[in-house]
Parts: C-alpha cells; structure tokens; sequence
C-alpha cells in the first residue's frame, strides 16, 4: 500500500484550539536505511511495527505496511533500535474533508512542529489553515527517520 502525504511546518499554536484529539507517541527505529525504514512506536496501550519503502521523486509517496503488535514485544523491540527516540504529541485538527495530524514533537526534538496531510492521490487539494507554515514535503531533513539522528546526537 503507497502512502501519500504532503508535510509541511507549522507556524503557531492555533491547531490547538481546532484539534479533536492529542496522542502521546514515542518511536524508535530498528532500520533507517532510506531504502527502507523499520520502526516501532507506542500510543498509550497500542504499538506499531511499520516498514516504509523509499519516497517516489516528489517525496509525496512511498510503500508503507504497518502492523499492530503486542506492547509488550514493542517494549523489547525498543530496547534494541538504533540509537535515539522521538517523543511528540499528535494533534489531530479536521481542515475541510481532510485531517491534519500536528506532531508537537518533545524533549531533544523540542520546538519542532510538523504538519502532515494524507490525501488519495498526489493531485487531491485540501484547504490549508492559517497556522500551515513552509512546505516540506521531500526534505529528508524532516522524515522521522532523519529526525531520529539529530535526537541521539543531543540525547
């Protein structure tokens, strides 16, 4: 299944008061080869195994399998990933017919906010809220798999 999204960078803190929902997330990653990235992430009582393929040449879309696995095992796999973790609250804020998912990311990270939109197909159109900043989308600087790196250079 391809994933398509588009992300961009977030310019104040008004999505807070149109979000319908926060969730606390933590992630590590077993893999960040950008071939194919593997990651383990924790919701509250949930946990996730996602493998990513590489992004096509726009940087809007890439394979992306993901799995639900026992928490517990998500605690083990964690233990063993690559150096660094990220820590953020998603928002989720409705804009129109999509949903954006706000990552307010936390502790070595601190003061990153990241917006992404996931859409049908690379020409959907969404309504951009006031609070949407530069786009980013394709800037490898700003995949998780990147952000990870600068976590463990700092933690």
């Amino acid at each position: 299944m391809n994933e398509i999204e588009r992300k961009f960078l977030v310019k104040s803190d008004k999505f807070k008061e149109e979000a319908q929902k926060k969730i606390s997330i933590q992630q590590a990653y077993l893999n960040t080869d950008p071939a194919r990235t593997i990651r383990v992430r924790t919701t509250g009582d949930k946990a996730y195994l996602t493998i990513k393929g590489k992004s096509n040449k726009s940087g809007t879309s890439r394979f992306e399998w993901e799995k639900e696995i026992p928490l517990e095992e998500a605690k083990e796999l964690l233990k063993i990933c690559e150096p660094g973790k990220i820590v953020k609250e998603r928002y989720l804020v409705s804009s129109g017919r999509h949903t954006f998912e706000v990552d307010v990311f936390l502790e070595a990270l601190e003061g990153l906010i990241i917006a992404e939109v996931e859409l049908q197909d690379e020409n959907d159109e969404f309504e951009i809220p006031s609070w949407l900043g530069k786009e980013v989308t394709g800037d490898v600087n700003y995949y998780n798999s990147r952000l990870v790196e600068k976590a463990a250079q700092k933690g």
